[in-house]
């Protein structure tokens, strides 16, 4: 009978007696956190792990002690630029991934634009990885993951494709990383959709609430406008922090340890999928909208004419 993992699990639980030996993973956001974190953990159980990471110095002091069988490569996913030359780079080598884990991130940011004139969330969350995953799916392996990180932040809102830039509606920090979040699981839903036929299979997870570099742009302010927020007041257990070493175990048991027809097209939380759940506030569970193909489709749609480029 298959182990049952929960909110405390850690990495090193949920990979206990796994062998990665020959596996190779891509990961994003390898430069602190949960991403530092995913990377020792796969590269620790034999994995060979491609780093993804916008400042190579700092990554390197990050993950100094990984070990050689962790790449660093460039990778800013506010420029389309970057991300273009990062999968050109990628395809180039031609080496295949099992694993990719779509870590990197920002969140309550001041409104301001990316180097392509994204509303700055939107543009790095998902865009950013829409375009690097998407050139590089030739790399996928047969039976191959592609693990999105979510949040339960996705539970603000909805994605706009009538207005992903703000350019009509009013920009608030939470609105707007709301729906990059919301983003983040709507391109695994259609990218799970176009590619389990080949054995390729995507899902979205969140990691739980833990204190990293994420939360630097969370204000006295912006805490304070959150929690008078009706949408923002969740029970203290919404908002439980999380060890690093807990908040990568959804994404190594959703990418690894679960079975794949179980986690895709999901969203998982916890080591476990989500269920459906459009109570008010940031519980547990998943928002419908997050996971309707309809709209999933939508924002694909809309996503390669931002971007300018068709997959």
């Amino acid at each position: 009978m298959p182990e049952i993992f929960g909110e405390t699990s850690t990495t090193d639980e949920v990979l206990a007696g796994v062998d990665l030996a020959g596996k190779r993973i891509l990961v994003t956001g390898v430069s602190a956190g949960i991403g530092v974190e995913t990377a020792r953990i796969l590269v620790a159980h034999g994995a060979e792990v491609v780093g993804a990471v916008r400042d190579l110095n700092k990554a390197r002091k990050a993950t100094g002690q990984i070990g050689e069988r962790l790449q660093l490569v460039e990778l800013n996913l506010a420029s389309l630029k970057s991300v273009r030359a990062c999968s050109d780079a990628l395809l180039a080598k031609g080496e295949k991934f099992d694993l990719v884990i779509a870590n990197a991130g920002v969140m309550a940011c001041p409104f301001d634009h990316t180097e392509d004139g994204f509303e700055t969330q939107f543009g790095t969350n998902h865009l950013g990885h829409f375009v690097l995953v998407n050139r590089i799916v030739s790399l996928f392996k047969p039976h191959s993951r592609l693990v999105n990180l979510s949040s339960g932040g996705h539970r603000f809102s909805d994605t706009n494709i009538d207005d992903p830039n703000f350019e009509h509606t009013e920009y608030t920090e939470f609105g707007a990383y709301g729906r990059s979040k919301t983003a983040n699981i709507q391109f695994a839903v259609e990218f799970d959709r176009r590619h389990k036929a080949a054995g390729i299979r995507a899902t979205a997870v969140h990691p739980g609430v833990i204190a990293t570099e994420l939360s630097r742009h969370l204000t006295p302010e912006i805490r304070e406008r959150i929690s008078a927020s009706s949408v923002a007041s969740p029970p203290a257990s919404a908002f439980k922090m999380k060890t690093p070493a807990q908040g990568a175990a959804t994404s190594v048991w959703a990418g690894i340890v679960a079975a794949a027809e179980t986690i895709g097209g999901k969203y998982c939380e916890d080591c476990h999928v989500a269920e459906v759940s459009d109570a008010e506030g940031i519980t547990g569970g998943v928002r419908s909208y997050a996971i309707d193909p309809e709209r999933a489709k939508a924002l694909w749609a809309k996503s390669e004419q931002m971007v300018a480029e068709r997959f």
